[in-house]
């Protein structure tokens, strides 16, 4: 029986046998693990493998069917399906309350029922819209606002009751000149229809969010927090499915006490490939006025995570991004196996565990990665997210050996996200961010 510290140091070095049994002798096999060279696009938007192509079905502008217009700063997004062969994409925009003249209405325009917040009469314009796409032609049918009078609105996560949990990266209050307070998700049905009601889950949290993620097996939601400091939540609610009855909210941390920071910032304390055993704190006070929710958890002994961003779900595990977690601050993407018996009383006995899957030790190999999506054949799909005055962003594909390619290159100065794939597999959808472009790309993936 291996005890618990036995367990990381042996599951390390089982995923070096696994690196080493891809190598030859010379050094690792010089086969691309992904799907070859990248062509050129003459359009001058994103670069694609042999046998790829892409759409564009909506971009910033675009006049809706609800008489609005499509906004800028197109973020993370989801995709549903709808029945009668049609899918639905759930958009999030990232706008603060200086985006007024960027986001979905006419200057002057009313403020729409079931806004949330208004700054000088007009509703904030951050939230999400709605395409209703044939998944055969990829055809846009309908287009619509389905949340307003948000900020910021960054990431999220799909749901198995089919809406999208849309997170706000902003704890912008009435000190700061709007009317409430932010920081919240908010539960957008795929199949709305029409803009939703507003109405924050506060027994969720308050921070300065950046993605959600449901285990479909237990309803239980993993949230991540962009922040330099930030910790990494699960949110157990009283009723799965029903999250606004409520339920207590956690930050992870790991067994082992000795390791509470996971940044690698001065140097290797967690190394790359190995496992932790998690245990889960109890955080009270969720609505956080002050702000404070990161530093009450990390002071009971949660992990400290570098900006944690983009998460999604796998078969039985989840993965999320730290933008620049690592030794050269260059990005990591973490794993988590949830334990069978997650949330409930007999977890302490068989915990959950994390795993540092991944550390880019050089930009060339990976940079900065936001968002993440699971392709069909296993392989993430994560978007970086430099930033500067030059940036060359990809969406990078990672093995399930941690091996990275190069999946695509973004063309303008601007970042690619909200990957996503269709139910069926075939398409998968990509935002760039602004001027905002969806794109719908094919291919044999």
């Amino acid at each position: 029986m291996l005890d618990r510290r036995s367990f990381a140091m042996t599951a390390l070095a089982f995923t070096g046998l696994a690196l080493q049994s891809r190598a030859v002798a010379g050094g690792m096999m010089a086969v691309d693990p992904g799907y070859g060279p990248l062509q050129r696009d003459p359009a001058g938007l994103i670069d694609l493998p042999p046998g790829f192509s892409y759409r564009i079905v909506s971009q910033l502008g675009d006049a809706m069917s609800d008489g609005h217009r499509v906004p800028d700063r197109a973020d993370g997004m989801g995709c549903f399906k709808l029945g009668r062969g049609k899918i639905a994409l759930v958009r999030n925009h990232e706008l603060l309350p200086k985006h007024l003249a960027d986001g979905p209405l006419a200057p002057g325009a009313a403020v729409p029922d079931g806004a949330y917040d208004t700054i000088g009469g007009a509703a904030l314009p951050g939230g999400t819209t709605t395409l209703v796409l044939d998944s055969d032609t990829l055809a846009v049918e309908k287009q619509y606002l389905s949340l307003l009078g948000t900020i910021r609105n960054c990431s999220g996560g799909v749901t198995p009751w089919g809406s999208w949990l849309s997170c706000e990266e902003s704890v912008a209050g009435p000190a700061d000149g709007v009317g409430k307070a932010h920081g919240w998700i908010f539960d957008v049905p795929a199949d709305a229809g029409k803009l939703v009601k507003a109405e924050p889950l506060k027994a969720m949290g308050r921070f300065n969010r950046e993605a959600a993620v449901v285990d479909p097996r237990t309803g239980i939601v993993y949230m991540t927090e962009d922040r330099d400091d930030s910790l990494f939540y699960r949110f157990l609610p009283d009723d799965a499915g029903a999250l606004h009855r409520g339920g207590r909210l956690q930050a992870l941390a790991f067994d082992d006490k000795w390791l509470r920071d996971s940044r690698n910032w001065n140097g290797f304390k967690w190394p790359p490939g190995s496992w932790q055993f998690a245990r889960w704190i109890d955080l009270d006070n969720p609505e956080s006025p002050l702000d404070d929710l990161r530093a009450r958890g990390a002071k009971k002994g949660a992990a400290v995570f570098a900006r944690g961003e983009g998460i999604h779900w796998g078969k039985d595990e989840l993965y999320f991004t730290c933008t620049s977690g690592g030794r050269a601050k260059q990005g990591q993407i973490m794993r988590y196996r949830p334990s069978r018996y997650e949330g409930k009383a007999r977890e302490k006995a068989m915990p959950g565990r994390i795993q540092l899957f991944l550390e880019s030790t050089d930009p060339r190999q990976y940079s900065f990665g936001d968002n993440l999506t699971v392709a069909p054949n296993g392989h993430l799909i994560v978007c970086e997210d430099q930033y500067g005055d030059t940036v060359d962003n990809h969406l990078r594909g990672v093995t399930p050996f941690g091996e990275v390619y190069a999946f695509a290159r973004i063309r303008t100065q601007t970042e690619p996200a909200g990957a996503c794939f269709s139910p069926d597999g075939r398409t998968m959808f990509v935002n760039l961010y602004s001027p905002t472009k969806t794109l719908a790309i094919r291919g044999p993936f």
